[in-house]
């Protein structure tokens, strides 16, 4: 195909990869005759879509629409196993077969998911057939103590030097970065994004500071460096926290910064202020008690909290393929489920502010520097990790752009702490 043809428009959130098992999907398929049952296939795929605006084209050259409107793009099937496992369970399989290249796109990727996301939210055929798939299939993996290991070992360990070719070369953020304007280089953005944070928590020298889920690092080097606090991070990633020491030492800045190799749940001593960035998304709805159990015995009489996360305007899971082959056992929450982290401590909620375009923005950064080394990445795992994270990108520029996927900051504190500001005034000075 066409290299023009495959480009996708800079864009969407973070991309794990295609590994474990691919089901069937990479299985060479000898194509048959285009037959009435795959012409009923395919008008009945896209009748379940929602009938947006797209074609699809048959692996005899056929193509099938129902949109008067001019298509977005061109869905090229190089067999009819393929429309048959998208009749099956679209949002499972549709990635398995774009990772195998069993299903090649023809125009802008990203135009095209947002394109399907829109249409999907009112498909009632579609939506009925989600419910019941998720019932009782694309079940999400537990994060029990014993599993969330294994499930951030899946995403976060297959290599530092994979991460450093896209991510910003300061702290290496693998979160939303924060564009007070919009033409920021992603590491002016994560910088923006950090101090941000630190002002919302109204950081201190002498602060003590425990970190939930502390990726590569960055961020608890840049609060030790430019805010003069003590910081604890707990992160079960072995690979992250190696490399993390590794910065710190390189920083002078071990006797500020500590990187413990443990779960948040093991938590332990007492602290000014708790901030979580991006860890979330991964601790499961079913353990949003114990996290706020843990942030209350963790802080003191008028400490102070924030939460970053990936999260939804109602109830919903994660994309099936995403959750099976990305980022295993990974919840984005509704604001009212996240409450639940808060309410039975009965911390006050101070802001709450969402940066759902943020993360658009950031995930175009990351997805121009991951292309621009793909073929590096290519060498180094296959061409179908490859498309599996760029379908990744691109399907996740496409869940914020269209409103699908939000991005929401929530800073808390006990509820009878009278020490708060006045205003947001303090958020926005340099």
């Amino acid at each position: 195909m066409d290299k023009e043809m495959e480009k996708t428009r800079l864009s969407s959130l973070d991309i794990p990869a295609l590994t474990g098992e691919r089901a069937d999907a990479a299985l060479p398929q000898t194509p048959s005759r285009v037959s009435v049952l795959d012409r009923w296939m395919a008008r009945k795929l896209l009748d379940l879509l929602g009938n947006p605006p797209l074609t699809f084209v048959l692996w005899d050259g056929e193509k099938i629409f129902s949109s008067e409107n001019p298509s977005i793009a061109k869905l090229h099937f190089q067999d009819s196993d393929v429309l048959q496992k998208l009749l099956m369970n679209p949002a499972l399989h549709f990635g398995d077969l774009y990772g195998a290249g069993r299903i090649e796109v023809e125009g802008n990727l990203v135009d095209l998911l947002v394109t399907v996301y829109r249409a999907l939210a009112t498909a009632p055929k579609y939506q009925k057939l989600k419910e019941a798939q998720t019932r009782l299939f694309n079940r999400p993996r537990s994060n029990r103590i014993t599993n969330s290991r294994d499930n951030i070992h899946h995403h976060y360990d297959i290599g530092n030097d994979f991460y450093e070719l896209w991510l910003d070369r300061e702290a290496m953020q693998y979160t939303c970065a924060y564009f007070p304007e919009p033409d920021l280089t992603i590491e002016e953005a994560q910088r923006a994004k950090m101090d941000h944070i630190c002002r919302k928590l109204r950081l201190k020298p002498g602060d003590r500071v425990v970190e939930a889920g502390c990726g590569w690092g960055g961020f608890a080097l840049h609060m030790a460096k430019h805010y003069g606090v003590t910081v604890k991070s707990y992160n079960i990633s072995h690979q992250q926290i190696l490399y993390a020491r590794e910065r710190i030492k390189a920083a002078g800045l071990t006797e500020k910064v500590e990187y413990v190799e443990d779960d948040y749940r093991n938590i332990k001593g007492k602290f000014d202020v708790f901030v979580s960035v991006g860890m979330l998304e991964h601790v499961g709805r079913d353990n949003y008690r114990e996290l706020g159990d843990v942030i209350h015995r963790s802080l003191t009489t008028a400490g102070r909290g924030l939460i970053h996360s990936i999260g939804r305007n109602k109830p919903e899971r994660l994309n099936a393929w995403i959750e099976k082959r990305i980022f295993p056992g990974a919840y984005p929450p509704s604001l009212r489920e996240m409450m639940e982290v808060f309410e039975a401590s009965e911390f006050s909620i101070l802001d709450v502010e969402n940066l759902r375009l943020h993360y658009t923005r950031t995930l175009e950064h990351w997805l121009e520097r991951f292309e621009r080394n793909a073929v590096i990445i290519e060498n180094t795992y296959d061409r179908a990790f490859v498309r599996a994270w760029r379908l990744y990108f691109a399907g996740s520029i496409a869940g914020f752009t269209s409103g699908t996927m939000q991005l929401f900051q929530i800073l808390f504190t006990r509820g009878d702490n009278n020490d708060i500001p006045w205003s947001r005034a303090h958020l926005y000075k340099e």
